[in-house]
């Protein structure tokens, strides 16, 4: 009787053990918080900055144990900081311009090389390319997982004069995004100053900047209508194109369990077709924004952007071709998809 009774106390105690673990674990679970960081505005429209708390919503939603919390704004980590952190594990999500680490992984310039886009369909068709296929296994191989993609145009815009063909960027100290708009810019004459988005606004107040490109979305963000005379609209010859997708870390990702990471990623599905259609809306909304603020608004014509592509060949596209390990193969990649 005694040994019966301390059995079934065993039993209790160990029952109650295993309860105890399994609420713990659940707990646990429910108590995981992923950190979020980009360099955009928050609360302010950027579509950027949207598409990230869609997806904090949504995974939110899912109900699997799971939320993000988003940091806006550089709060968390500078722009240029976000990749080391995101592939070694301290930043879990970031929605992040992805030539921004191409000193650290030179293939991602091509994921802003001049006139390689040209519009949104064309993106479009990109990202179920090869081209993108191979852009994403690099991002993975370094330590990041691509959950959404998202192209945004871009534009030009000047305190001097308008920006139009090659000629007119001469003697411009002008901001790029990237080391291949740099190249090419350089080529027409322009002298370079590199800063993130975030700091074009001060350059161009500071007189450190004459004229900048950058996406369409910042230029409405960051206010830069306030410092600009002239904008050069993308319209149908947009010879900036953007690749910022987002990205979340290997090691965070891996770490989650099959429910959580099924819950991310159709929350990243979801983002990106939202944003395929918002973005569109982005050049019209530039447009207006600097009419409304007085500056002189212009489009590239086809024979500027022709003109431009020129120097970019020789610049730009000969550079990554020569120096980037099979950095040929993957503008010959881009180039295929009609």
């Amino acid at each position: 009787m005694l040994k019966s009774t301390f059995a079934r106390v065993g039993c209790a105690v160990a029952l109650a053990a295993a309860l105890t673990t399994s609420v713990a674990g659940v707990a646990m679970a429910r108590d995981i918080t992923l950190r979020a960081s980009h360099q955009f505005p928050g609360g302010k429209g950027d579509p950027r900055d949207e598409m990230m708390q869609m997806i904090a919503r949504d995974v939110e939603a899912a109900n699997v144990g799971l939320k993000i919390q988003v940091f806006p704004g550089a709060s968390l980590y500078k722009p240029h900081e976000q990749w080391g952190a995101l592939t070694k594990g301290q930043l879990d999500l970031s929605s992040f311009p992805l030539d921004y680490a191409s000193g650290r992984v030179p293939q991602f310039s091509v994921t802003l090389m001049p006139g390689l886009v040209r519009n949104f369909d064309r993106a479009e068709r990109l990202n179920t390319s090869p081209f993108m296929d191979e852009i994403k296994q690099i991002a993975e191989k370094h330590g990041a997982i691509v959950i959404a993609d998202a192209w945004l145009s871009g534009a030009f815009a000047s305190k001097k004069e308008c920006i139009t063909g090659p000629d007119s960027i001469k003697g411009q100290v002008t901001r790029a995004a990237g080391p291949a708009f740099e190249q090419m810019l350089a080529k027409a004459g322009a002298s370079i100053s590199s800063m993130p988005s975030s700091e074009v606004y001060s350059g161009m107040q500071t007189g450190v900047l004459d004229a900048a490109n950058t996406s369409s979305s910042s230029f409405v963000s960051y206010r830069l209508y306030e410092q600009a005379k002239c904008l050069t609209a993308p319209g149908e010859n947009a010879l900036w194109f953007m690749y910022e997708p987002v990205v979340v870390s290997k090691r965070t990702f891996n770490k989650l369990n099959p429910e959580q990471q099924k819950a991310l990623l159709e929350a990243g599905k979801k983002a990106q077709e939202w944003f395929s259609q918002e973005v569109r809306k982005g050049d019209q909304l530039l447009i207006d924004t600097y009419k409304k603020a007085g500056v002189e608004v212009i489009e590239m014509s086809s024979s500027d952007f022709d003109e431009w592509l020129k120097v970019a060949q020789e610049s730009s596209y000969k550079n990554f071709s020569e120096n980037v390990k099979g950095g040929d193969a993957l503008i010959k990649k881009a180039l295929a998809v009609e």
